[in-house]
């Protein structure tokens, strides 16, 4: 940090487990990219390459090398995989993350059904490969999943070989954890909460109230995903009670 101040949480260093912040690459130049590195390296944990973005982006091979050499992981989004294996492509996948150096990879199925003992055999199967995040919830903002299915799911994808399982909520914030309004759906996260470790969970929370929702609810090492690359800073700020947001919420009263 640039200056000393008391009172401020203890933040988890990187390279960290959990506190993770994960931000979402929708098509970044290289340039953006390395402005993205200059201005908040220290803060970032995984850049996601969002949905199919990877098969459209001038300079893949490039990006990811950029990213890599600051030793920040690159992934690709769920929806490629998903597109990869509703084309029966799934050994071609782990062939793709084997050329581009990706050791992240994440087991989605919000864009097509696949049965569950399904998917689990592909996370077991991607973890020989790496670090493997597996997406729970729908894409479909009709589909609505009930509380003992989220845990359930969640837990038989960790016993799979996931090291993270990602609470879905597209790049929106407007499905699966959330109401369309983008509201948090509380009584899920929280019963969630009960039976799956805090730790383990990467809650996609794009917009501010929800960053908010879950540092307040499971403290300033809440890992979050799913950020635009403009608020990697004001969120790590926020985590820490530099924020309006959160100013009062490590303070101690008595000293201040």
């Amino acid at each position: 940090m640039n200056f000393k101040l008391s009172q401020i949480p203890d933040r988890v260093a990187k390279p960290r487990k959990n506190g993770l912040t994960m931000v979402m690459d929708k098509g970044l130049s290289l340039e953006e990219s390395r402005n993205l590195i200059s201005a908040a390296r220290p803060h970032i944990d995984i850049v996601k390459l969002g949905f199919g973005t990877a098969f459209v982006t001038p300079n893949l091979r490039e990006k990811i090398d950029l990213y890599q050499s600051f030793d920040i992981p690159v992934y690709f989004g769920g929806t490629l995989f998903e597109a990869f294996l509703i084309r029966n492509q799934f050994n071609d996948y782990i062939q793709l993350c084997k050329d581009f150096d990706i050791h992240y990879m994440e087991v989605s199925d919000g864009s097509i059904i696949i049965p569950h003992a399904e998917k689990c055999g592909y996370i077991e199967k991607l973890t020989k490969h790496g670090i493997v995040l597996s997406e729970v919830g729908s894409k479909d903002a009709a589909h609505i999943i009930p509380p003992y299915k989220w845990i359930e799911q969640m837990k038989a994808e960790l016993e799979a070989g996931a090291t993270y399982v990602i609470a879905e909520a597209r790049e929106a914030g407007n499905v699966g954890i959330y109401r369309g309004s983008g509201e948090v759906r509380e009584g899920l996260v929280q019963e969630i909460l009960t039976q799956i470790p805090g730790e383990k969970i990467l809650w996609e929370a794009p917009q501010k109230a929800q960053q908010l929702y879950f540092l307040e609810l499971v403290g300033c090492n809440a890992n979050l995903g799913n950020i635009a690359p403009t608020e990697v800073i004001p969120l790590e700020a926020m985590r820490i009670g530099l924020r309006g947001d959160t100013f009062h919420l490590y303070l101690d009263k008595e000293k201040s």
